[in-house]
């Protein structure tokens, strides 16, 4: 056996020789003189799982992350045995598995070096839990950038950091704090332009350390469990990421109103404080499809109760709002407290669904309703005792979506602040520790939850939003990155969670628009409104101890601006529900960072403030105050300036001016983005015809989707969509623009209004499939080089 001297004397045991292998379909076995065998799968040509056992034993192959819809197969596989190696070849990839120390490196079909063991596998025994901690060590050659793991609240590119995965309740976190809410120990490196991802599958407290204590070396481990983690191979950033979501999982389209803009405070109360501030947005004419009840709904805070006193009959309540477009969302924690009046608390008691310490009495913990005892949504049979309680809620009161929060698990005056080590749970048969469940807690929860909304919302889509999560847990919510501040600080901090949450694969996610705790002033509210309608998830949100944070709180200037770009989201509907469809049939992230959306330019790597929304428009916020404007980074390429028209050259910082009411956004030359009338709320209008604008680009041709459907249900997964894919071809003198579209769904809309931005030169010629037509049939009266067209052309050539 080869020991690193300094390494034993910390208690670090490593693999000796390989002494056997053998094959079983896509599994190489490699087994050591010293009784570790590491297992190789290969799941595709560029997605490997590397799992290690020590002591000949592996566990019971089981995880929560592991999506069973994900892609498998392989054209190629191929093993070698060599003088001093073994090697695993792919269609993708190369892996090379020393004899000597079971070291692995991994090449592309290239032979350049994509990712290699430096220590390589190695463990301890845990002398105070049992078991190992087992940990990993890869080289990092100088220059490797390192990006993803969730919401952590530092700059994007993780060089010299370490970071800690334990779900934990941060209230007004600050910036760099670690850990948070959130565990999704996925992370994505980056070296030479290649990129690869490694997702290392381990519920337990895990760390990563990015040359932050030895300057060439990344490494992970974690306090318990297996070695186990997959590796992706890219070239390219987002089809890592890509394969990445496939493996753990991709969600179902939401309801489209979910995409539009959401009010929550904590707390709505009472009833006539909820209709006050529905009837406030309308009659300002701010669009708003979401009014969220935060705890004090309840009685006494018992989950899946109502306070009669402040909300007497709230089916006719919630009826009511929905009359005036306004989706009802409750919010729903794990905590239930111990009353033996109380229904909840009785049916799990009499089916022993709650948590219990090691030695046998229920988990028992201070939450909002005082003394409560908390369920173990790691047993398949309590998820499905929960999902059961929503019926009431959802299908009886018509409650359209709901909240998960402190479920880290939160625990109040602990400090831990969360349960201890010794609960026990069921983990759907593997039985074990909080210590091994804490990080898939929240992830639990949420599913249960949206099982039973999604059964009782049916035949429309269930709506879930949680705060802790782990990996995969984007199958089954959205969620919101928690207790924020109100500062500036804070918004650069939302600005970073987004994105990398996206890179992270859960991208249907936002911050508290404003900050959760403290006030902001009119001037940053303002500016993170202008940053929230371009999150995925658009919601303000606060904690109400410090007044009010309404639009209309801080006058008529903040007021203007709110309704501006609330307004600009819900025209870009079409373009976001396209992002959002993408993302659920593709894996592809909603939101890209630079370095995401050209990671071929050295200019982006280090890049934190802008990003690209979707696939085609450029968004970088202010976040300074007093600021009339800003230097950003134009990505490589043509842009348009979305407020001025003005047509720009990428690959270099400018200037941009943006006054209190401007955001800074360019639109890349060649889109097609498709826009819907402004609404009041998602369904108020028909969609009498669809808008596109058209940003004219000479040469190369730019590929645009539009993808529609009945904005919920589910008809669509049996092909009741439309597919809209839009080819654009400038030239001089010519405009070509081609439409093929897919599915059976019929828009309401019959014509296209085409506005062509940055045309050279005057339309004289419209040629719609091959038939010349008449200019005053199509050209708008109204808007200069404007064409109102029917719409199931197949192509319109454009001349001058």
């Amino acid at each position: 056996m080869i020991i690193n001297t300094e390494l034993e004397n910390k208690g670090n045991l490593f693999p000796g020789k390989i002494n056997s292998f053998s094959q079983d379909v896509d599994k190489i076995y490699f087994k050591t003189e010293n009784g570790v065998i590491l297992q190789v799968t290969v799941i595709r040509g560029s997605v490997i799982r590397f799992r290690y056992a020590t002591d000949n034993n592996f566990e019971n192959d089981f995880s929560y992350a592991i999506s069973e819809d994900g892609v498998r197969g392989y054209s190629k596989l191929e093993v070698e045995e060599h003088d001093t190696c073994y090697k695993i070849i792919t269609i993708k990839v190369i892996i090379q598995i020393d004899k000597e120390s079971l070291k692995t490196s991994i090449y592309d079909i290239h032979g350049n070096v994509i990712c290699k063991d430096d220590w390589g596998f190695h463990w301890e025994q845990s002398y105070e839990y049992g078991g190992n901690i087992v940990k990993m060590s890869k080289s990092a050659p100088q220059g490797e950038c390192y990006y993803g793991l969730g919401d952590k609240p530092m700059h994007l590119n993780l060089k010299g950091k370490r970071i800690e995965n334990w779900a934990t309740d941060q209230y007004a976190f600050g910036k760099d704090q670690d850990p948070l809410y959130k565990s999704v120990p996925f992370y994505l490196g980056m070296y030479e332009e290649r990129a690869y991802g490694i997702f290392f599958d381990n519920t337990f407290k895990t760390f990563f350390d990015f040359c932050h204590e030895r300057r060439n070396v990344t490494s992970f481990w974690a306090h318990g469990g297996e070695m186990n983690y997959y590796f992706f191979y890219g070239p390219d950033m987002q089809e890592v990421i890509t394969k990445y979501t496939d493996l753990t999982g991709k969600p179902e389209l939401p309801p489209l109103w979910a995409l539009g803009y959401h009010q929550c405070k904590w707390s709505y109360y009472p009833e006539a404080k909820v209709k006050e501030v529905t009837s406030k947005f309308r009659e300002l004419r701010i669009p708003c499809d979401g009014i969220y009840l935060d705890i004090d709904y309840m009685d006494g805070f018992r989950c899946f109760t109502w306070n009669k006193e402040y909300f007497p009959d709230p089916k006719r309540m919630v009826a009511e709002l929905a009359e005036d477009g306004f989706k009802t969302i409750v919010i729903i924690d794990p905590g239930i407290k111990i009353d033996d009046d109380y229904w909840v608390y009785n049916e799990a008691m009499e089916n022993d669904y709650f948590c219990k310490r090691a030695d046998g009495p229920y988990m028992r913990g201070k939450v909002w309703p005082g003394e409560c005892f908390f369920p173990d949504f790691t047993n398949p049979k309590v998820r499905t005792w929960w999902a059961g309680l929503f019926k009431e809620l959802i299908d009886e009161i018509g409650v359209k979506g709901v909240w998960n929060d402190m479920n880290e698990p939160a625990v109040m005056e602990v400090p831990g602040k969360t349960f201890p080590n010794d609960v026990r749970h069921n983990y759907d048969g593997n039985h074990c520790s909080h210590r091994k469940a804490h990080n898939i807690y929240g992830t639990q929860m949420a599913r249960a939850t949206y099982e039973g909304v999604k059964k009782y919302a049916y035949p429309k889509r269930p709506f879930i939003i949680t705060r802790s999560a782990y990996s995969g847990a984007q199958r089954f919510t959205s969620s919101w990155t928690g207790d924020n501040i109100a500062t500036w600080e804070h918004l650069w901090i939302a600005n970073i969670q987004a994105q990398r949450m996206s890179m992270s694969g859960m991208s249907f996610t936002g911050s508290d628009i404003g900050g959760f705790a403290e006030h902001p002033t009119g001037e940053l509210y303002a500016r993170w409104i202008q940053l929230g309608v371009f999150h995925p998830f658009c919601r303000t949100h606060s904690s109400g101890d410090h007044g009010n944070q309404e639009p209309w709180t801080f006058g008529e200037e903040v007021i203007d601006v709110t309704r501006k770009y609330v307004e600009l989201r819900y025209q870009l509907l079409p373009y976001l529900y396209t992002m959002f469809w993408e993302y659920a049939e593709f894996g592809i992230p909603m939101l890209k960072p630079l370095v995401l959306f050209d990671q071929h330019d050295p200019q982006t790597h280090y890049r934190t403030d802008e990003f690209v929304f979707g696939n085609q428009i450029l968004v970088c916020p202010i976040q300074e105050p007093n600021a009339k404007g800003r230097r950003m980074y134009i990505p490589r390429g043509h842009w348009y300036n979305y407020w001025t028209r003005e047509y720009v050259t990428g690959g270099l910082e400018k200037w941009v001016d943006a006054d209190l009411d401007i955001i800074p956004i360019f639109i890349k030359e060649g889109a097609i983005i498709p826009k819907y009338p402004v609404q009041q709320y998602v369904g108020e209008k028909t969609i009498d015809e669809l808008k596109l604008e058209v940003y004219f680009k000479l040469g190369e041709k730019e590929v645009s989707k539009v993808y529609e459907d009945a904005q919920d249900g589910y008809d669509y997964t049996k092909g009741r969509y439309s597919l809209r894919t839009f080819t654009f071809t400038g030239k001089e003198n010519e405009v070509i623009i081609q439409q093929h579209v897919d599915g059976t769904f019929v828009t309401e809309y019959e014509t296209m209004e085409f506005e062509i931005i940055g045309l050279p030169f005057e339309i004289k010629e419209v040629e719609i499939d091959n038939v010349d037509i008449d200019l005053k049939k199509v050209l708008s009266k109204t808007k200069p080089n404007t064409l109102i067209i029917p719409k199931n052309f197949t192509e319109i050539h454009i001349e001058g």
